[in-house]
């Protein structure tokens, strides 16, 4: 089973009526998981889309999806699969991929339908011009950058996956954040970058905690509250950063017109209002 829903791009101005309910309506994406379904989120927002496939009881087939307006979902999109659970498995242009938690498996367009067995999968698409190779990315394949430091609360190790030193890709970037115990704050300070939107999923949060995710333009912030495998939508105009209540680890994606990771535009913090 396949579902899809549809977030359509809010500008600022807008934005900055919202109260907590229509905030998380635009850019909150909770339930995003559910075994044995396979669940997208179309965002208008560089046209990213999100989502998962669980198949608990058996594979998942990824092919045709409407909201894509062609005959298969890999006809003119790029594809990044990355496996939240145990060992699983990616079946796509006749090979099959074994992927273990922390695993990424990067597809590329024109691939064809995708099976996907066992794992619990988190995936991220976007548009695509050119066709680069499937390629499974293991973790000692990534690139590792160490950020921040125990003294502000912020000591944590960058997962760069799809990044152009690791994969190819046309626009799709993506990795994951890990965070010492005892910090507790991500992309601070925070940063906007105008040429790319960004989506977060923030996962292997305890059951009784949250993260505090922040966003809005820089004088006008916001927050949303985020559990376990809750994503948010990030727009290029939005800052993007937060903290929790424990540590946690959180997948970030970035799609829009440039892959140079460092491609952002700093806010101070005493700027930030």
């Amino acid at each position: 089973m396949t579902t899809t829903q549809t977030r359509y791009a809010i500008d600022p101005e807008t934005a900055k009526g919202f109260d907590t309910e229509k905030l998380r309506e635009h850019f909150h994406v909770g339930d995003l998981f559910a075994d044995d379904e396979i669940r997208l989120v179309y965002s208008h927002y560089d046209r990213l889309i999100l989502g998962s496939a669980v198949p608990a009881n058996g594979p998942l087939t990824l092919d045709h999806v409407p909201e894509t307006g062609t005959a298969t979902f890999l006809e003119r999109r790029e594809m990044a699969t990355l496996n939240l659970g145990d060992t699983g498995e990616i079946a796509v242009g006749g090979e099959t991929y074994t992927l273990e938690k922390g695993e990424v498996l990067y597809i590329g367009m024109g691939a064809g339908p995708i099976s996907l067995s066992g794992g619990r999968f988190y995936l991220l698409s976007a548009p695509a011009h050119q066709t680069y190779p499937t390629t499974l990315i293991k973790v000692e394949d990534a690139r590792r950058v160490e950020m921040g430091a125990r003294e502000t609360a912020n000591e944590r190790v960058i997962i760069q996956i799809l990044h152009p030193d690791v994969c190819k890709s046309c626009q799709l970037l993506m990795g994951y954040t890990q965070f010492t115990p005892g910090s507790v704050w991500n992309t601070m300070p925070a940063h906007t970058h105008d040429r790319r939107m960004e989506a977060y999923l923030y996962f292997d949060v305890p059951e009784d905690q949250r993260v505090f995710h922040f966003m809005g333009t820089p004088q006008e912030t916001r927050h949303i509250v985020m559990a376990n495998e809750e994503a948010v939508i990030s727009p290029p105009w939005s800052i993007h950063s937060g903290a929790g209540t424990s540590s946690y680890t959180f997948c970030w994606a970035m799609a829009g017109d440039n892959v140079d990771f460092t491609d952002m535009d700093m806010i101070a913090i005493g700027d930030l209002k």
